[in-house]
């Protein structure tokens, strides 16, 4: 809750944002969320709205002015007193004076305090000694009817050079008035209902728009998945197409290499000599052809190990000709072996 706080010598102006008690209503702070709300942005948001509606004003400064009413009576007997000339029947009279020796009255030496006023007023010259009665200077318009007993004057209004000015002031204090006591106004009215309205049309809208965003998050998250798919099934299909084409060319050539066995089977059985499997094992090379015999040596001298060692558990032989004869197989295979290893090492050959 945020509140605008005076200071002694403004007011608080209330608006749509800004209630009598100071309090502020703005959208951010209906929708604060912990997560995305922070107090800059709301200083940032107070501060727009508030340059287009400041949320105060300053107090107006009154002038009071006393105006002095007209008597409401006249004494009926005041001897030898004579109306002020030229100036109306509205305007207050001077206090009459002490008679002088001549037995006519004399007029103030200071003229009265009148409001200012648009009209120019004469001045009075002060009682001459001889107590006579002072020259009166010539007026464009006629003496006022002398006073009579019991004729009623109003109280003379305070005058104001500017009648605008004097409306002004009037709305500010009837304003002051108003907010000072919390008097609910149309305008208070027509703001709380638009408030309210666009509070109401905001919360729909959001609510419109939430749903439309929900949609859309879910079509997007359908077009994703598809997507996904669609690439999955791409690459499935040209995986498919490699090994389509690969399963092929290993049938190719599995036909080709069967054409060459019957070819080969058809030509040993239509030969007449007998085949000599010595010969029938061919290398390319002599050094693959040494390689060859050197490892079917050291295979055979293996065999002949073993059936030597099945001789001597059966009692066949004795111990010692089994000891000559697999001395010297032993001899046989170990040059065998060293044989076999140079010949991998010459021709590049794992061992």
């Amino acid at each position: 809750m945020v509140y605008v706080k005076p200071t002694p010598d403004m007011l608080i102006k209330a608006s749509r944002h800004v209630d009598q008690n100071g309090k502020v209503f703005l959208p951010y702070l209906h929708e604060w969320n912990l997560n995305s709300s922070d107090l800059v942005g709301l200083i940032q948001i107070m501060i727009m709205v508030f340059n287009e509606m400041p949320p105060v004003y300053s107090k107006p400064k009154t002038h009071t002015t006393t105006a002095s009413p007209y008597p409401t009576s006249f004494p009926g007997n005041m001897p030898g007193y004579m109306p002020m000339p030229g100036v109306g029947p509205n305007l207050p009279y001077p206090a009459p004076q002490p008679p002088a020796t001549s037995g006519y009255p004399s007029y103030p030496t200071q003229p009265p305090a009148y409001p200012p006023t648009s009209t120019p007023y004469p001045v009075y010259p002060p009682t001459s000694s001889g107590g006579g009665l002072p020259t009166m200077p010539q007026m464009a318009t006629p003496y006022p009817p002398p006073y009579t007993a019991g004729m009623p004057y109003s109280v003379y209004p305070p005058v104001t050079s500017n009648p605008s000015t004097q409306t002004s002031a009037t709305e500010t204090s009837s304003t002051t008035s108003a907010t000072s006591t919390g008097t609910i106004t149309e305008e208070h009215i027509r703001a709380s209902l638009i408030s309210a309205v666009s509070d109401r049309v905001r919360a729909k809208l959001r609510d419109s728009y939430g749903g439309c965003q929900a949609e859309v998050s879910v079509l997007r998250q359908q077009q994703s998945d598809l997507n996904e798919g669609k690439t999955k099934l791409e690459g499935l299909l040209n995986k498919l197409d490699q090994e389509q084409t690969e399963l092929d060319k290993n049938m190719r050539i599995l036909r080709e290499r069967e054409a060459e066995m019957k070819s080969a089977i058809a030509r040993l059985s239509s030969a007449t000599e007998p085949l000599d499997l010595d010969e029938a094992v061919t290398t390319t090379a002599p050094l693959y052809k040494q390689l060859l015999n050197a490892y079917a040596e050291d295979q055979a001298t293996q065999d002949a190990i073993y059936h030597l060692g099945e001789a001597l558990r059966r009692d066949v032989i004795d111990l010692d000709c089994f000891l000559k004869h697999v001395r010297s197989l032993s001899r046989k295979q170990f040059q065998l072996r060293a044989t076999m290893i140079k010949c991998r090492a010459k021709g590049n050959m794992a061992g």
